[in-house]
């Protein structure tokens, strides 16, 4: 009879010590339900924030986009229209090089009947002598090169040249100067015929000498002109007392 009721004691305690545990279990599940329900809240509380800085940085990005490509536009022409202004700049500057400044020196070309004006005169001295004169009419320089070839009225040869009237230098006209050569009519009189003319023919030489270049200039002579073939003519000079010296 004790044994059994120590064993009832025992089965008793062993009931009560399985419902302690039960309800202690329990409590856990409701706990750990309760902490599950936690978990969504959590996330439904994130969510929101969360979209909420998406939707700020969007906006964020967006307004930086749009400012970023405004920005960038008007640099980028500006940059191109600098560089159109400056290759225009350039190019004025070229132009204005060549033409603009008038430092474009033209060259000389030979003194010819086309650009001179040539005109012949009496002088008292030396007597027997005439004075040619060529001034240049043209935009550029001339050169008056070595003697001009004379020829009076229908005469077959070409007057004689004085050899000794050589300039140090060739003669450069600029345009509105002028050149000069002295024509000795008679030369020594040593008993030569003399011959009356009415007209001259003044033909231009080039550099190398051989022959005429250029049209010529046709002049009337001074009225009882008479020359012998004894008669020179000089080389052209820049001064006219130097062409008046021989």
């Amino acid at each position: 009879m004790r044994n059994h009721i120590r064993t009832t004691a025992l089965a008793a305690t062993a009931l009560l010590a399985a419902l302690s545990l039960t309800a202690c279990g329990g409590n856990d599940s409701a706990d750990n339900g309760k902490a599950g329900a936690a978990a969504p809240a959590a996330n439904s509380t994130t969510t929101p924030d969360s979209g909420k800085d998406a939707k700020d940085a969007k906006d964020a990005q967006d307004t930086k986009g749009s400012s970023s490509g405004t920005d960038n536009a008007p640099v980028e022409n500006a940059s191109a229209t600098s560089k159109g202004s400056t290759g225009g700049s350039q190019g004025g500057k070229t132009s204005a090089g060549a033409t603009g400044s008038g430092s474009t020196s033209k060259s000389p070309v030979t003194c010819t009947g086309s650009n001179t004006k040539v005109t012949v005169s009496k002088v008292s001295r030396p007597i027997n002598h005439l004075l040619l004169t060529a001034t240049n009419t043209g935009s550029v320089p001339c050169y008056a090169y070595h003697a001009p070839a004379l020829r009076f009225d229908d005469a077959q040869a070409a007057f004689p040249v004085l050899r000794d009237s050589i300039p140090q230098a060739v003669v450069t006209l600029a345009p509105g100067q002028s050149a000069y050569a002295s024509i000795g009519l008679s030369g020594e009189p040593d008993g030569q015929e003399l011959h009356k003319s009415k007209h001259l023919g003044v033909y231009f030489t080039g550099k190398s000498n051989q022959g005429s270049t250029g049209p010529s200039a046709e002049l009337t002579l001074p009225a009882g002109t008479t020359w012998g073939d004894n008669g020179f003519v000089t080389y052209w000079q820049s001064e006219m007392a130097d062409a008046l010296t021989y």
